[in-house]
């Protein structure tokens, strides 16, 4: 007896490597997203340490004496507590 309709027949292994083929896209991994706040203030070093900038240079500095703006000139190294959090929220560095 002939079936109604008719059927092609794949070879096993041509279905398992359709199978294994979609199956490996699927299962890839998502990429991670840096924050985008973390792009904007921080640089990581050669060294793997966390650079910011100093705070507290935007405004009203008059009130602030010359010693405070002079020592907070450029930028500093963040520490280590924090660090790890920064580099969590990079996941692939800056």
């Amino acid at each position: 007896m002939s079936a109604p309709f008719d059927v092609t027949v794949r070879p096993v292994w041509a279905a398992e490597a359709v199978f294994y083929r979609s199956r490996r896209q699927e299962t890839k991994m998502p990429k991670l997203k840096t924050k985008s706040g973390v792009k904007k203030r921080f640089k990581i070093t050669a060294t793997g340490k966390v650079k910011h900038g100093v705070v507290g240079k935007r405004h009203r500095l008059i009130s602030h004496n010359a010693k405070y703006i002079r020592s907070n000139r450029g930028t500093k190294v963040l520490s280590d507590a924090d660090t790890k959090t920064v580099k969590k929220w990079a996941p692939y560095g800056l």
